[in-house]
């Protein structure tokens, strides 16, 4: 069992924004942060999270919670194992009531890797490639780069170093075939290149042939530790950097990366064999960078610098793109000492949203009509994906492109729905002065007895059950975290207005009864004249002492 001052330890190190902008893209909504729900489809965002609450609220289907809520949620763990996945994302290492459990992360990866780098050493074959790709041997040092041997070497070594099989398929080193129930090395006779979360701790590794192996280049598997599409190669390297210039450049490869940073660029990163994906971008808007995409121009490096301005445009990024001719990469033109004309082509690259359409008009016979107009449909389906303003600017810029063959701006029509919907409210009437007030005492609960001595839940026409909840300090109530990160919902400021507001609040439930007694007919003559006295009586008391 987890230690209870342990977990507190490490949830006081816990930033809500943080957790959850790892795994989402948040926008700044006032002072709180705003994204579409992970949890139920939706267009428009309800789910908001709030820095100063430390917690998380969906208006729309009521999930909410703090940062090891969000995980548990998201990742689908216990409470234990949500602990365990933010103690080693945040480096902390938790402690245990049972001393089994009392063991720092696993040492297998970093272990492995200083053996991978001793190996290379060693190689000739790997150390000359790794030479003749133009690699420093400072670079091999601050990338880790190190060779791999065959399967038997690596399960042979590691258990020579005390570490169980289980240990190391668990972090993704050793396969395990259950057909021939024989586990084998995932890295045989490669050269690897060592990846780290963004917090500087080993999760995988990128491996290179040089035997020749029909699969050039592979990477770790899915881990507990390792997602290849929320992680960038050299991240942890660049990311000191690509804050203080305010650009990151973003590659296809390890090479690239290497290269790039000898030559001085050290905010270039690459993606791991996969797209640019949705999970990358809470990683990318870190330090707001403008993002450079540098991308081979083959037929599949288009494709994918299409696929990712349509993706970083639509999700608001500045910045564009830089395709390669002729054949070349950025680590090719490192080695050829083109480094001028490199930073001048990172400095001018073409804006995500002319790429795309220019990359869009460039699939069509625009000779054919019904080309053209397939064309141009395809630029507006695009074009809806940006904010207003963008639209009109580049509805001339794609009618231009078109221009010469008869097209009008006119003629591309963009009905956007409304971009920012209100957030989902469930309840038909909301009455913020009961808001408030429940906002108070979840705020100020030092002002808790002198509401009581004023007023009870029952007294409430739209939100006794939260004014109740609130009371019971019930902070994991749905509709309590609703009104907690709900900005337009204020607490009253100290304790002269909340008797203002007390009074006002009192005046007008006296004034609702003696409505409902005056036109009330199940009463007798005498009963509904003590009523009318007695309410008019409190009124007028109320009002005198407000004056």
């Amino acid at each position: 069992m987890i230690a209870q001052d342990s977990i507190e330890a490490l949830k006081a190190r816990l930033d809500i924004v943080d957790v959850v902008g790892s795994y989402l893209e948040l926008k700044k909504a006032g002072g709180n942060f705003k994204a579409p729900c992970p949890f139920h489809d939706e267009k428009s965002p309800s789910f908001v999270v709030s820095p100063q609450k430390q917690i998380f609220h969906c208006f729309g289907c009521d999930a909410g919670g703090d940062a090891v809520k969000f995980v548990m949620d998201y990742e689908k763990l216990n409470y234990p194992e949500a602990l365990e996945k933010l103690a080693e994302s945040y480096n902390f290492t938790l402690t245990y009531t049972d001393n089994k459990h009392n063991k720092p992360r696993s040492q297998v990866m970093d272990k492995l890797n200083e053996w991978y780098q001793t190996l290379l050493t060693h190689n000739q074959t790997a150390l000359s490639y790794i030479q003749e790709r133009g690699i420093y041997e400072s670079s091999i040092e601050k990338f880790g780069i190190g060779y791999a041997p065959d399967s038997n070497a690596t399960i042979n070594y590691i258990k020579s170093q005390q570490f169980s099989i289980k240990e190391a398929v668990d972090m993704g080193v050793v396969g395990y075939n259950q057909e021939r129930n024989q586990t084998y090395a995932r890295f045989i006779e490669r050269i690897t290149f060592p990846i780290y979360s963004a917090n500087g701790s080993i999760v995988g590794f990128g491996g290179r042939t040089i035997t020749g192996h029909q699969a050039k280049y592979v990477n770790s598997p899915e881990t507990a530790f390792f997602n290849k599409s929320r992680l960038l190669y050299a991240y942890h390297l660049a990311k000191q950097s690509l804050y203080k210039k305010a650009e990151i450049i973003i590659t296809e490869g390890y090479l690239d990366v290497i290269m790039l940073h000898q030559a001085g660029f050290d905010n270039a990163v690459a993606t791991l064999g996969t797209a640019l994906t949705h999970e990358h971008l809470p990683l990318l808007r870190k330090g707001s960078p403008r993002v450079v995409m540098a991308y081979d121009g083959d037929k599949a490096g288009r494709a994918a610098a299409l696929k990712a301005s349509k993706l970083l445009s639509a999700s608001g990024f500045n910045g564009g793109v830089v395709v390669f001719g002729g054949g070349l990469d950025p680590a090719d033109m490192v080695k050829e000492g083109r480094i001028e004309e490199l930073g001048n082509m990172f400095r001018e690259p073409k804006p995500f949203i002319e790429f795309v359409l220019d990359e869009i008009l460039s699939l069509y016979n625009l000779q054919d009509p019904k080309a053209k107009e397939a064309c141009m449909q395809e630029g507006i389906t695009y074009l809806k994906t940006l904010s207003p303003i963008l639209q009109e600017e580049y509805k001339t810029y794609l009618a231009s492109r078109l221009g010469g063959l008869g097209v009008s701006p006119s003629l591309l029509r963009l009905n956007t729905p409304t971009q920012n919907a209100p957030l989902i409210q469930k309840n038909m009437h909301r009455d913020m002065w009961e808001l408030s007030l429940v906002k108070t005492i979840l705020e100020k609960p030092e002002f808790i007895d002198h509401i009581l001595d004023v007023i009870e839940p029952s007294l409430l026409q739209f939100h006794a059950r939260e004014f109740s909840a609130a009371l019971a300090s019930k902070l994991d109530d749905p509709d309590l975290m609703a009104i907690m990160v709900d900005e337009s919902i204020v607490s009253l400021k100290d304790e002269e207005s909340l008797n203002a507001e007390l009074c006002t609040f009192l005046i007008k439930y006296y004034e609702r009864e003696l409505k409902k007694i005056n036109i009330t007919t199940n009463i007798s003559f005498e009963e509904k004249a003590f009523y009318i006295r007695k309410f008019r009586g409190k009124i007028a008391k109320l009002k005198k002492g407000k004056k």
